[in-house]
C-alpha cells in the first residue's frame, strides 16, 4: 500500500503521522520523512516538530527523536527538560539525553502503518 497524503501541507502530514506514535514508543525524523515519501527531508520533519507546539489536536512531538536515539529537539520545548520529562512519564528511560533501549522502542511508520 502506498501512502496517500490527505493534504499537500507537509507539516500537517507530519503531524498526522506523529499522532499515531503510541505512548511508550518513539520514532525518528528520518523514519517519518521516509514514510511520507520524502526520505531526504528529515530536517523538515524537525521543523514541523518545532512548529507543532500548540497545534490542535495535540502533536506528541516528544516521541520524535534523532536516528541515534538522542533528544535532539529538546531545545524547542518550553523548558530544556520538558521533552525528557514527557518521555519518562510514558515509562521511557532516558540516560544522558539518549533513549535507553531505543531499538526496542522504535516505532517505524513504514512497518506499523504500512506504505
Amino acid at each position: 500500500m502506498q501512502y496517500t497524503p490527505k493534504t499537500t501541507d507537509f507539516f500537517q502530514n507530519v503531524f498526522e503521522v506523529v499522532r499515531l506514535v503510541p505512548k511508550g514508543r518513539v520514532t525518528t525524523y528520518g523514519a517519518i520523512a521516509k514514510y511520507l515519501g520524502t526520505g531526504g527531508s528529515a530536517r523538515m520533519v524537525g521543523w514541523a516538530m518545532n512548529a507543532s507546539h500548540g497545534v490542535k489536536p495535540k502533536v506528541p512531538a516528544h516521541r520524535v527523536i534523532n536516528r541515534n536515539g538522542m533528544l535532539s529537539g529538546k531545545a524547542h520545548f518550553e523548558t530544556p527538560h520538558q521533552m525528557e520529562a514527557l518521555l519518562i512519564k510514558e515509562k521511557i528511560k532516558v540516560k544522558n539525553e539518549i533513549v535507553v533501549d531505543f531499538e526496542k522502542l522504535f516505532w517505524d511508520p513504514s512497518i506499523e502503518i504500512g506504505i
